[in-house]
């Protein structure tokens, strides 16, 4: 407990037989003992000092202070308590309490007014503070270099206001939410939020919990102040950080802001751990913000790129794990309340803890806008089309039709490769179990496919046939919107879409993908450099990216070596031949025409095109027949087909002519 300079005239007064004062009726009696007593004149505006003269007679500055010292008065509580975390001064602790009395008391603040004329207003200056209480600081301490420059002053718990003006006719205010927390009131700061719920909104494993107790024990005992979690999920990383925060005894306080003046004592008061987040690119370095004289542990939330430092050096990571598929299952049935259902989705998917909260709280909502009971399936499938937080919108585009095995026409063989790479995406979470230590020692649960042919192959169909057989989204890339003139602007934008994607488990298509993963190039002038450096991330992002990448490519020959090294799987979508040329035109045509066996027949041979070229010609055919308000014949099929041979510069089959 601070006390009073052993220079004042203490009285030989015993302590019980003093009434009892608080921090507030302190500075009031002792401005009372130096203004009333001193001949200032009796005015109005200053009745509540004269009230407290009239109640607390006191004989002298010593025997007021003694009345309020040693043991503290229970409203005094809170601020003790900081001043003890902070070492505040007792002339600091009384000038606190007489500042936040004029924020809450108008007739401290009318009184303050009529001392200070005609110079100050209602706030204390640094003139009336010293003058009052200055012979309270301690030995070897100024009152004016501590009341202005002192340990409240840095922290932000004593704000002076006036810079143009004299030190003696600056004010001192308390702010707000400070004011609010020394009251014990769950006040709010600004940029700063208290997020009490966060841990409930997501419920996270046993085996992510354990882990962030021992971080939690670590951080209290430990020279390690500072730990950051790495989550594509924010919503997950908040409930990682308030577990712990809960772990030490406190609650998390999520700051969103760089005005952090004033946010130490504000945390002392409130028993919260300070817990920044911030949304970085490749490259990227962030150092944690200094919190003056804030003598606890801090945590960050990112995302899986750039550097999070301290002062000190880099700061210790945890890169939150997807749990193991026993506890997706559990978190799943906590989500959706179907064992069944729980267990597929466990099965057949990696998402993370803050996803399934997040998908199970979407489909709850879409099953009662229908009038359901109970989410199915078709409820989560829906809801995984819908972004947390910042989506992928304005990055990739989704591509949302369901591609059903009927609307994939291909050679038997492509057809087995696809299927194979089907499985090789549903085993990838378990695919290395069992193997021997080189295959698991670089394993990631990744899978990156590239699709070489000819435009109109099939390619990007493929992509959605497959994304629909594994029951995710499928998103194609906009490249226009990735790539930036500006440098390193690439690179974050990719980084931001991997993360995305990576956290919601969403299939990428990067379709010409040789336009960013092409060869390396030799370096003639600096834009070489930097197209490099953007290729050179690409490889090294894309072997640790733990989703589903689809690439598509007229010529796998426009890649660098080291990337088609890492891909698992390349298949060759090569033209159709006749057989496959008869299935895409029935599969396109339908029921709904009259072109007989024999014309489909004389089609599929002579008619040398691509699946593309076909629905687009069936679309044109569709089109003149509707406007005939008929059935497709032959020659509407005829003359769609001549329009896409005038598109390719080439004459159609003499036999295929359109005749007008």
């Amino acid at each position: 407990m601070p006390s009073p300079d052993s220079g004042t005239d203490a009285e030989a007064t015993s302590f019980d037989r003093l009434p009892k004062l608080s921090l507030r009726g302190l500075a009031l009696t002792l401005l009372a003992l130096r203004t009333i007593d001193d001949g200032v004149p009796d005015a109005a505006a200053l009745g509540v000092l004269h009230d407290h003269r009239r109640h607390h007679p006191f004989a002298s500055r010593a025997e007021a202070v003694n009345a309020c010292l040693p043991d503290a008065a229970p409203e005094d509580a809170a601020l003790l308590a900081l001043g003890s975390a902070l070492d505040l001064s007792l002339l600091e602790l009384i000038s606190v309490a007489l500042a936040v009395a004029v924020e809450e008391i108008a007739e401290v603040g009318r009184a303050m007014a009529h001392l200070q004329a005609p110079f100050g207003g209602s706030r204390p200056t640094l003139g009336l503070l010293v003058a009052a209480f200055g012979d309270l600081a301690p030995q070897g301490r100024g009152p004016v270099e501590l009341l202005s420059a002192g340990v409240a002053a840095q922290s932000g718990l004593l704000v002076p206001v006036g810079e143009q003006l004299p030190l003696p006719e600056r004010s001192i205010s308390v702010p707000l939410p400070l004011c609010l927390a020394l009251r014990g009131q769950a006040c709010t700061f600004p940029g700063v939020s208290v997020d009490v719920d966060a841990a409930a909104r997501v419920p996270l494993p046993p085996s992510i919990l354990r882990v962030a107790h021992r971080h939690a024990d670590a951080l209290a005992s430990s020279s390690q102040r500072a730990l950051v979690l790495r989550t594509g999920s924010p919503a997950e990383g908040r409930a990682v950080a308030a577990a712990i925060a809960r772990a030490q005894g406190r609650t998390a306080a999520f700051i969103e802001t760089d005005r952090i003046a004033g946010l130490t004592p504000w945390l002392l008061l409130r028993n919260l751990l300070p817990v920044f987040t911030f949304d970085l690119g490749p490259g990227e370095r962030r150092t944690l913000p200094m919190l003056a004289f804030y003598p606890g542990p801090a945590l960050a939330v990112t995302g899986p790129d750039g550097a999070i430092a301290t002062a000190s050096g880099t700061a210790m990571s945890w890169s939150l794990p997807v749990p193991s598929a026993d506890e997706r299952r559990t978190l799943w049935e906590l989500a959706l309340g179907d064992a069944d259902l729980a267990d597929r989705l466990a099965r057949d998917h990696r998402h993370g803890s803050g996803r399934i909260a997040h998908l199970g709280r979407l489909a709850h909502h879409r099953c009662a806008v229908e009038g359901r009971d109970r989410p199915s399936g078709d409820d989560v499938t829906a809801a995984s089309w819908m972004g947390e937080g910042a989506g992928l919108d304005g990055l990739a585009h989704p591509l949302q039709a369901t591609i059903p095995d009927e609307a994939l026409v291909v050679t038997t063989s492509l057809r087995a490769d696809l299927e194979l790479l089907l499985e090789r995406c549903r085993a990838r979470d378990r695919l290395a179990e069992g193997l021997g230590p080189s295959s698991t020692a670089r394993y990631t649960p990744g899978v990156r496919a590239l699709f070489v042919g000819p435009s109109g192959t099939g390619k990007t169909l493929a992509a959605g046939w497959l994304a629909t057989r594994l029951g995710l989204p499928l998103f194609r890339v906009d490249l226009a919107s990735v790539t930036s003139k500006y440098i390193g602007e690439t690179e974050k934008n990719l980084a931001q879409l991997l993360a995305r994607a990576e956290h919601a488990e969403v299939v990428l298509l990067f379709d010409e993908a040789d336009s960013i993963f092409g060869k390396r190039t030799d370096v003639k002038e600096a834009n070489d450099r930097f197209a490099n450096s953007q290729t050179n991330y690409l490889l090294q992002r894309i072997e640790t990216f733990e989703g589903i990448t689809l690439l598509t490519s007229n010529s796998q020959g426009r890649f660098d070596s080291a990337f088609t090294r890492r891909l698992d799987v390349v298949l060759d979508f090569p033209s159709p031949g006749p057989e496959e040329r008869r299935a895409l035109w029935q599969s396109h045509l339908g029921t709904g025409h009259s072109v007989s066996a024999r014309q489909l027949d004389q089609l599929a041979a002579l008619a040398d095109v691509e699946g593309g070229q076909i629905r687009n010609a069936v679309l044109a055919a569709a089109v003149f027949a509707q406007s005939a308000r008929r059935p497709i014949e032959q020659l509407d099929v005829l003359r769609g087909l001549a329009s896409e041979y005038k598109k390719l510069g080439r004459q159609p089959p003499h036999q295929l002519k359109y005749e007008r």
